[in-house]
């Protein structure tokens, strides 16, 4: 069918034909100028949309009080779906311009295809992101973190973004591509093995809150100890104290055994447990002389004034006062257990606790058990060690003695004699 007198491509080529060219340049170059019309359009209105976006509607979403479409905003969702302005320019304009040259148009619909089909992946991802930076500002993500599940979304709208687009490029039905997918099932299950444990690691670790971003937690098989910084489908990222960055398999932290440090912060207190070997050896009775050098002590008040009212604390007796003569290590026990409850630093709602460790050949192991108030590393640490430098210095007081491996200078101290 001939097109109408109004038909700008039969003007145009009038025109050329009016021009003084042969009917073939004509036809072409009314199809050039045409196309040159359609991708003027197609870029004005990629413009007038960003125009649109950025003047009318970031003022809109500026002006209400919810940070939900903020958020969108700032994910690009709205500027990213500019884009489909030129690409409907071209898609319903391309057959005007190219009605001549068949295959021309097949090609550059398909193209427009493949590119609008790319955008809406894109639009979709920003979509999800906003989403999830949505869900970050809830109270509920501080417990569950999401950003597996959001990744594994993304690979599921990506391979099948993949799909339309071989079947588009390559004219072949998407259910037979499908089909040719299901014969390699081995080769994918290989392929996307760490993403499929990782996915059922992910799962195990949100329902059962194992583990969330900022916890404070320790493997000690791959030397991690620090907080976690991001939780993704496949990996966990650490930073340890000395600041490096560690990345562990998500499916590890469920197959193997790691310390969450939730709890003890949690509490607002932290545990001290070490041992103080003492040699066996310099345990002994308490004599008198012993007695008269320890008196002095404070700590030790409270012992010698219910040892010289038979066991009685107060009015009541107490069941666990030994009236026999006690050893200097009962002595240091009580004295150690006094002075530790009188740091500011203790927490004295815990037990405070010294008792002995079943001994392999290195001494009496005298474990010292209580917690301290807080749990921030420094005072931790500063407290740990004031109170067993205090210890260890005081043990002589006792007459007791720390038992050591023998040094060279312990060998030449011994030969002098």
């Amino acid at each position: 069918m001939m097109p109408s007198k109004g038909d700008p491509s039969v003007w145009l080529k009038d025109l050329f034909l009016n021009a003084g060219l042969n009917p073939d340049i004509s036809s072409f170059l009314s199809t050039v100028a045409l196309v040159a019309i359609v991708l003027i359009l197609s870029w004005f209105s990629n413009v007038l949309a960003k125009a649109i976006i950025n003047n009318v509607v970031s003022r809109i979403v500026r002006k209400t009080t919810s940070i939900w479409d903020d958020i969108f905003l700032e994910q690009k969702v709205f500027t990213r779906l500019s884009h489909f302005a030129p690409a409907l320019v071209i898609w319903f304009m391309a057959g005007w311009a190219l009605k001549d040259y068949s295959t021309w148009l097949s090609i550059v619909q398909r193209l427009t295809y493949v590119y609008m089909v790319s955008v809406g992946t894109i639009v979709t991802n920003s979509f999800i992101n906003a989403w999830h930076e949505i869900y970050k500002t809830l109270p509920i993500s501080q417990h569950r973190h999401i950003k597996g599940y959001v990744q594994l979304v993304k690979i599921f709208i990506y391979t099948i973004t993949i799909l339309i687009l071989f079947s588009v490029i390559f004219k072949k039905d998407i259910s037979k591509i499908v089909a040719g997918l299901g014969a390699m099932a081995a080769v994918l299950l290989l392929i996307f093995k760490d993403t499929i444990l990782g996915l059922v690691a992910s799962i195990q670790l949100s329902a059962n809150e194992m583990i969330k971003i900022g916890d404070w937690v320790t493997i000690p098989g791959r030397d991690v100890d620090g907080t976690v910084l991001d939780i993704t489908l496949n990996t966990v990222k650490i930073q340890n104290f000395d600041r490096t960055i560690i990345t562990v398999p998500t499916y590890s932290l469920v197959n193997e055994s790691f310390q969450n440090w939730k709890g003890m912060e949690q509490a607002k207190c932290r545990q001290v447990k070490r041992p103080l070997l003492i040699d066996m050896k310099s345990i002994r009775f308490v004599d008198e002389e012993m007695k008269e050098r320890l008196i002095k002590y404070e700590e030790l008040k409270d012992y010698f004034d219910r040892s010289e009212n038979g066991g009685n604390n107060g009015n009541k007796p107490d069941p666990f006062f030994n009236l026999s003569i006690p050893t200097n290590l009962a002595l240091f026990r009580h004295y150690a257990e006094t002075y530790i409850k009188k740091q500011p630093l203790v927490d004295k709602g815990q037990s405070v606790i010294l008792r002995h460790r079943i001994t392999d050949g290195n001494g009496l192991p005298l474990q010292v058990y209580f917690f301290t108030n807080g749990y921030q590393m420094m005072p931790y640490e500063n407290l740990q060690s004031e109170v067993f430098e205090h210890l260890i210095a005081m043990l002589k007081e006792f007459d007791l003695k720390v038992f050591q491996t023998p040094t060279g200078y312990d060998v030449i101290e011994s030969n002098s004699l």
